[in-house]
């Protein structure tokens, strides 16, 4: 097999996927925000909580669509570039992703219908129903897929045939694999996290603008409170995840580290530039003994290094590395917003730091850039395995040849820029219109008298 059509085809599905887990990442978050939103209407009656329903609803509408294309096009790469790969897994993978789209996919389908044009049409309590229902169809949704991925991490439960098939034996086993409780609660804070730091930016934005807009102190400040309580939380997952993962892949773990050698009482690396040809960490800032605590609560405890592992079977370390980083990183700018929101709640000037506010627009995207650099810290992490430990990358790729991988990837970077380009902008455009605007248009009827809906007229919504 061409090594070079192997790299491609792992490039195209990581160039679509990338594009694919930014809209779960921010669905899955959004809708429960809606969700609260509603609940604290119909509760408290108070008006700003719809208006930030209805201008919150359409954004999910359009983020949930393109999640949907994006993800259409991977279940198309697995036959054409990965068709080995789907014959062998196929009778495992294959009923679970399927109990996505029965389950999850016909939930949010159904029912987001309901949530965009039927609140003149139904009851208050069936409306809000509704809304529910689709956030637990997102949550769902990433409940089997993160399943799928994490029996491809470590993989239990299975047999393998004559034909080099993997077979299930055990369901409860691979559904519930060892590494999915820790995978699946750190994506959905994650996707909270996502979703509180946009919503976060868009309140800021509009106090820049307007220091005194009611919907915009309100969503400002609950995205905070999200921000402020669940970035301690993931901080805690997080380190469960990674024991969990130097458990069931210690050669993942020595490459996020950078510990290329095995050794008692390892340090923390902060930064440096691995090298794969000295098979060490150069110009490395570090401190001593706390990689050693971290990773066993002992700062005397041994470490297993990249050496103690066949080097075939090493992942790529400079990728992993830095991708750890980065998600890292992003993580304690998040709590350090997180903190200095509660201190200016306290002090009375979270909606009068115009500092903090330009801080928090410049933050909006980060959970994005977080979610992608841990994908690639798990994914790349896994290599050379597609299915960790049994099946190669090299092993379950589809006989193709370069030239035919490179013109059907140039073709997605060219739609995706365009068609997803277009997306995002008219995204920003929502976001840049001050939720005030909706204050006089909510209640407004149509010329023969009929109540008007907010969410078929785009008058209200430009």
């Amino acid at each position: 097999m061409d090594t070079l059509a192997i790299d491609l085809a792992r490039f195209q599905f990581a160039f679509t996927v990338s594009f694919h887990i930014i809209f779960p990442a921010f669905t899955i978050g959004l809708a429960s925000y809606l969700a609260v939103l509603e609940g604290l209407y119909l509760k408290t009656s108070q008006e700003k909580y719809l208006q930030l329903y209805k201008y919150w609803l359409k954004i999910f509408a359009i983020s949930f669509g393109m999640g949907v294309v994006s993800g259409i096009v991977l279940s198309y790469q697995f036959g054409t570039n990965w068709s080995v790969f789907s014959d062998k897994t196929g009778p495992i993978l294959g009923p679970l992703m399927g109990y996505e789209v029965f389950t999850a996919f016909f939930l949010e389908a159904g029912f987001l219908g309901v949530m965009l044009f039927g609140m003149e049409r139904v009851g208050k309590k069936a409306h809000f129903a509704s809304t529910c229902i689709v956030a637990f169809g997102t949550f769902l949704s990433a409940f089997w897929i993160l399943s799928v991925n994490s029996w491809m991490q470590t993989p239990v439960g299975y047999s393998i045939n004559e034909a080099g098939q993997f077979i299930p034996k055990d369901w409860f086993e691979i559904v519930f694999n060892p590494s999915f409780p820790y995978r699946l609660v750190h994506m959905l804070l994650a996707a909270y996290l996502t979703t509180a730091f946009v919503v976060a930016g868009v309140g800021a934005f509009h106090l820049l603008k307007s220091p005194n807009n009611p919907l915009a102190k309100t969503m400002f400040s609950m995205a905070l409170w999200m921000a402020a309580i669940v970035t301690p939380i993931q901080i805690v997952a997080g380190d469960l995840h990674g024991l969990n993962t130097l458990e069931h892949q210690p050669a993942k773990i020595a490459a996020m580290e950078g510990h290329y050698e095995s050794q008692v009482g390892a340090p923390l690396i902060l930064f440096g530039l691995p090298n794969d040809d000295t098979k060490q960490v150069d110009y490395k800032i570090e401190i001593p003994k706390l990689g050693s605590l971290i990773l066993t609560h002992d700062p005397n405890g041994a470490i297993t290094g990249l050496d103690g592992f066949p080097e075939e079977q090493h992942p790529p370390v400079a990728i992993v590395f830095w991708s750890f980083r980065i998600m890292v990183g992003i993580g304690m700018v998040m709590l350090l917003l997180g903190l200095t929101s509660l201190w200016l709640r306290k002090t009375g000037r979270l909606y009068q730091s115009p500092w903090f506010h330009r801080a928090s627009v410049l933050a909006s995207p980060l959970g994005f850039v977080a979610v992608i650099a841990g994908w690639v810290t798990t994914e790349v992490g896994r290599q050379p395995y597609t299915v960790y430990g049994l099946l190669t990358t090299a092993d379950s790729v589809s006989p193709i040849d370069a030239a035919a991988v490179s013109v059907s990837l140039t073709a997605f970077i060219i739609v995706y820029f365009i068609v997803f380009g277009a997306g995002f902008f008219y995204l920003l455009r929502l976001m840049r219109k001050s939720p005030t605007r909706y204050e006089d248009s909510l209640d407004s009827r149509l010329p023969d008298g009929s109540k008007a809906d907010p969410l078929s007229h785009s008058n209200h919504l430009s």
